[in-house]
């Protein structure tokens, strides 16, 4: 890493338990708690450098006036209010009331809402890290970076590949900040399909509106512009606008007859809406200028309440242009790095940037008359308190960063963390709305429990469970958390794809682990995980199998009573169709849908017969293999067939279980009510939903403290995950696949030829196994 060390910061940050923290080597970010409203300028540690990205320590990071002014409006509204600003969120609220209940909801809402989140997403600084595969910067070199996850008004910034250009020699550093923002005008440009010599007019000269009015006369388009704040109407001017006014202003009438003599009376061929008004008036002004058939791009956020007569009658094309380009909200793009091949895609966000630095290095581009207030970061505070208060000007303002200390990434206590004697000393890998809303609330409240560090991937979601949780440390390093003498376990809450990786390591490191589903997405993992087994001696494996530690379903089990003959089991899942963008979808790196939650129903029909599955069969509809049903066979002659839902109504509740055997029959709904019948006789039961999170808590914690046994056994844990891995396999096979010949695939040395026998015998394995393989 590039850079001298330096003396450490020291700074305080009171946790939930009052814990007092010291940050020893770290960075500053700005952060806002959305319910509150709060804004802070946190001490947090900085982020790790990781493969196919850059760390870069930040120069000069963009203030959006609009949107990130937006963002801090909202979060001082009342619950109603917000509500009511972002309808979109109160129907995912109301969907998850329907299937997961409503303490659960809150808690996830209340998560959401009472945290830390991130502010910024347009910055240049240098490079003094590379992730591997990166190899089209070199640390020291500037760099341009966009993103509101990556580019973030904090003093470091680890950023992926797709999202970071270099700047080219004698562009000033402070107007490559602008970048991101030079790209959101361009490829509102591209979406007009504009061309040299035809007329635009911007309706919102804004920071937004003032760059795409410097694009336009640089592309030979002739340019007015509408603003409701007379001095952005001149500096428009100033750029070579040819008429500029405020709507409801005496200059208005003029702009009107020069728009009428710049197009000789027809109109102007393109209207850019880059404006956040809440009202009706810049759609309804966009029809009265612009020509017939002519075309209106929303670049903004404003109300598109369009009237009918005006733009039916001139047969207007309406066109919305979505941020920066070509990639934008698509992870495999952003996250995963691949390109568009420039023979398909053009224009994408990253060529977009590069294009607007291009035009800086040139001269044909300067935005330094739109620099109107540099902020030093440190007084990052008061720039927002000026912009809240209008008194700033609020078109391009910029945190300036000093030069800070190489990044650390740890967060430590002033005193050791609290236990009772012979309790758990907990590390815990990510920390998500999951972790953080259903399981950490309970292990923060377990007086066996103490919380000894949190790593993620992010500063600033550290420092979340830290002020919630009271961890006594924090950190972006699972390595080091990992390595750390004074752990006894770990609670692994990460996304899919790193679960196996993580298990081994922690087993080799020799901690407890309590891994969230699934345990691996690949056979190579689960036989990397065997393997490490073997190697270490260490087999204390927990999965997040929480569904058999519901206190209804065992109320119901015992209700039952001892099994003696075979059972057919029908076990229901409406899991929904997923929102766009959802990482779920990315089943080349993190697997498909049913690997990663299938265990859970499969481990719950495993517990309530008593025995594990011995084959499985399967079939998913066409062009969905998520939307499929399995069966499952048992050694004693017992059925259970799984029902995987992706198109079904999503206001039908998750998960329902029918039983059926031994003259009695149970209907058991979403774990908050069941039915039984048995002999002519009927029980009904009924309590809140709770899916065993706290049972399952309770237990592995209770293990660890005691050296008991974990909770579930190996070898079931091993044969639920070869279950559902071998359920996707068998779609399309027309044929069981054996659990115990699986398992034993598994657990044979890579080296041996296994694989290449499954790909002979036409077993799709090898695509399921290219992740594990290639990281």
């Amino acid at each position: 890493m590039a850079g001298a060390s330096a003396e450490p910061r020291g700074s305080e940050l009171t946790a939930a338990r009052g814990t007092v923290l010291i940050i020893t080597t770290s960075m500053k970010q700005v952060a806002q708690n959305y319910r509150s409203g709060e804004l802070t300028l946190l001490e947090v540690p900085a982020p790790a450098c990781r493969p196919g990205g850059v760390l870069v320590r930040t120069a000069y990071s963009v203030i959006s006036a609009g949107t990130e002014m937006m963002k801090i409006s909202e979060s001082k509204l009342s619950l109603l209010g917000k509500a009511r600003a972002r309808p979109d969120q109160v129907k995912k609220v109301i969907k998850s009331v329907q299937q997961q209940g409503m303490v659960a909801t809150y808690q996830k809402v209340r998560n959401r809402l009472d945290s830390y989140t991130p502010l910024g997403y347009s910055l240049a600084g240098v490079v003094i890290e590379t992730g591997d595969g990166v190899t089209d910067v070199r640390v020291g070199q500037a760099v341009a970076c966009a993103g509101n996850e990556y580019a973030l008004h904090a003093e470091y910034n680890w950023v992926p590949a797709n999202l970071f250009v270099a700047v080219p020699a004698g562009v000033a550093l402070d107007q490559a900040a602008f970048a991101t923002v030079g790209a959101i005008a361009l490829q509102g440009m591209r979406q007009a399909e504009i061309h040299l010599g035809e007329s635009a007019c911007v309706i919102g000269l804004g920071l937004l509106g003032q760059i795409l009015v410097r694009l336009l006369r640089g592309a030979g388009v002739r340019a007015t512009g509408i603003d409701i704040v007379a001095e952005r109407c001149r500096l428009a001017e100033s750029a070579g606008a040819a008429a500029c006014a405020t709507p409801d202003g005496p200059g208005f009438e003029e702009l009107a007859r020069r728009i009428n003599e710049l197009t000789g009376g027809h109109g102007v061929d393109c209207v850019f809406l880059t404006t956040g008004s809440k009202d009706n008036k810049p759609v309804e002004i966009a029809a009265q200028i612009a020509r017939d058939r002519g075309r209106i791009v929303d670049i903004g956020k404003c109300n598109l309440d369009l009237p009918w007569n005006e733009y039916y009658g001139k047969e207007l094309d309406v066109r919305f242009s979505r941020s920066y380009g070509p990639g934008r909200y698509d992870p495999n793009y952003e996250e995963g790095g691949i390109d568009y091949p420039i023979g398909y895609v053009r224009w994408t966000e990253r060529r977009n940037m590069e294009c607007i630095l291009a035009l800086l290095a040139e001269g044909r581009l300067d935005l330094s008359s739109l620099i109107t207030d540099v902020f030093a970061f440190e007084s990052a505070l008061e720039a927002y308190d000026q912009m809240r208060r209008g008194s700033g000007t609020g078109l391009g303002v910029l945190f300036k960063y000093g030069d800070s200390a190489p990044p650390g990434g740890t967060v430590s206590t002033s005193r050791a963390p609290r236990a009772a004697y012979g309790g758990v000393r907990l590390g815990v890998i990510g920390a998500g709305n999951y972790a953080s809303s259903m399981l950490l609330p309970h292990l923060a409240r377990n007086p066996d429990v103490s919380l000894v560090e949190v790593a993620t991937n992010t500063g600033l979601s550290s420092a979340n469970a830290v002020k919630k949780f009271g961890f006594a440390r924090c950190s972006t390093s699972s390595t080091d958390l990992l390595a750390a003498s004074d752990i006894d376990a770990v609670l692994i809450a990460t996304r899919h794809a790193s679960h196996s990786r993580l298990v081994c390591a922690a087993l080799r490191a020799g901690k407890a682990v309590l891994v969230e589903k699934p345990l691996a997405i690949t056979q190579d993992g689960l036989a990397e995980i065997l393997r490490t087994v073997a190697e270490t001696g260490n087999d204390r494996i927990m999965v997040g199998f929480n569904r058999r530690f519901s206190p209804l379903l065992d109320q119901l089990k015992n209700e039952w009573g001892a099994r003696s003959l075979p059972h057919v089991v029908q076990y229901r899942v409406n899991a929904g169709p997923l929102e766009n963008g959802s990482w779920y979808r990315r089943t080349e790196t993190e697997g498909s849908r049913f690997v990663g939650e299938g265990g859970h129903f499969i481990d719950t029909v495993g517990w309530w017969l008593g025995a594990d599955p011995v084959q499985v069969l399967a079939a998913a509809t066409a062009g969905d293999a998520d939307n499929l049903s399995a069966t499952l066979i048992y050694a004693d002659g017992s059925v259970a067939t799984i029902i995987y839902l992706t198109q079904a109504d999503p206001r039908v509740p998750k998960e329902q279980i029918g039983v059926f055997g031994e003259g009695k029959a149970v209907s058991f709904d979403n774990f908050h009510r069941f039915e039984m019948w048995r002999g002519g006789r009927l029980l009904k039961q009924k309590r809140g939903l709770d899916k065993g999170q706290v049972g399952l808590l309770k237990a592995f914690i209770g293990a660890v403290k005691r050296g008991d046994a974990m909770p579930i056994a190996l070898d079931s844990l091993v044969a639920t995950t070869a279950a559902t891995l071998a359920t996707q396999l068998a779609i399309g096979r027309n044929t069981t696949i054996g659990i115990d010949a699986f398992i034993a695939q598994a657990s044979k040395p890579c080296d041996t030829g296994a694989h290449r026998d499954l790909e002979r015998a036409g077993d799709p394995a090898p695509a399921l196994n290219r992740y594990d393989r290639n990281h």
